[in-house]
């Protein structure tokens, strides 16, 4: 049962008392404005302006589980005040697998903080569960894939698209790496379901899978230096540094230019913008 005042209330006092520049937004001297204005949320959230307003009105429908946790990442909720969130929208808080979906909120804020340095949070099964503005840059968006596709070795092995956009001497290597790094998961969660389905599900789809699997290579990804192809700047050298939640579950990617000429595409990148690149660009491999 939603508690729709409850819910609005909270929502409104969680979006006043967070200050632009915690999100990356800039505070103009003009800002009259307590906290976030409700458009600024409803762009973090990726939802509609009217939908934020209806919210914090308590006009709403019950909003689904996908929109609650968009509007946790991007009121940077504590896990209880996430927990809470849920409870007052009728829902019961994610189960433990799905609570992993959510990035934990001292990731988001590091993200917030690093600024124009690309990142991003990842599950141990490589779900991209937030990014900040610079890594969409990079790499797109890929928060906002359903079912198996939210795994980046799911997409790898399934959808050409996703191998496109790395180099061709890479791709072999790369698809290496991504096995090895999910037979150590898989051995870390034995038994769990969420993982023996997605590895019986890539066994159907993917004969390479099979062949890359049964060589039972094992490496945990926390330092490498990848390739991105991205259209209109072409290559981007870049060291990937990760650093790993103590339950092992989420991961922090941080993305550094590898090279002066990196460094330069990336601040070319900067001024052209998301609208300049296409939805397709959003397939770029994650670790």
């Amino acid at each position: 049962m939603v508690q729709r005042e409850q819910l609005a209330d909270f929502l409104r006092r969680r979006r006043e008392a967070i200050r632009p520049a915690e999100v990356g937004i800039a505070d103009g001297p003009r800002r009259r404005t307590i906290g976030l204005r409700r458009e600024e949320v409803a762009m973090l959230a990726g939802m509609s302006v009217d939908y934020v307003v209806r919210l914090e009105q308590g006009r709403s429908s019950q909003p689904s589980t996908q929109l609650l946790g968009a509007l946790a990442r991007a009121l940077r909720l504590s896990e209880d005040e996430r927990d809470h969130l849920f409870h007052l929208a009728g829902h019961q808080p994610l189960p433990a697998d799905g609570v992993a979906r959510l990035a934990r909120a001292g990731l988001i804020r590091m993200l917030d903080l690093l600024g124009d340095t690309p990142a991003l949070v990842i599950s141990d099964l490589g779900e991209a569960l937030a990014q900040n503005r610079a890594a969409l840059l990079v790499m797109g968006d890929h928060t906002g894939h359903r079912g198996d596709r939210r795994y980046v070795a799911y997409r790898w092995f399934t959808d050409p698209a996703a191998r496109a956009v790395c180099p061709p001497e890479d791709q072999e290597n790369h698809a290496r790496q991504l096995v090895a790094d999910l037979r150590a998961v898989a051995g870390r969660r034995c038994g769990d379901p969420t993982v023996t389905g997605l590895l019986d599900r890539l066994q159907a789809a993917s004969a390479q899978f099979r062949r890359l699997w049964e060589g039972h290579e094992v490496a945990v990804r926390r330092a490498d230096r990848k390739t991105f192809l991205r259209p209109g700047v072409g290559s981007l050298l870049m060291d990937c540094e990760t650093l790993v939640t103590p339950d092992q579950r989420q991961r922090l990617l941080v993305l550094t230019p590898a090279d002066a000429e990196t460094r330069e595409r990336l601040d070319l990148l900067r001024v052209l913008g998301t609208q300049e690149f296409p939805a397709d660009a959003a397939t770029t491999p994650l670790r």
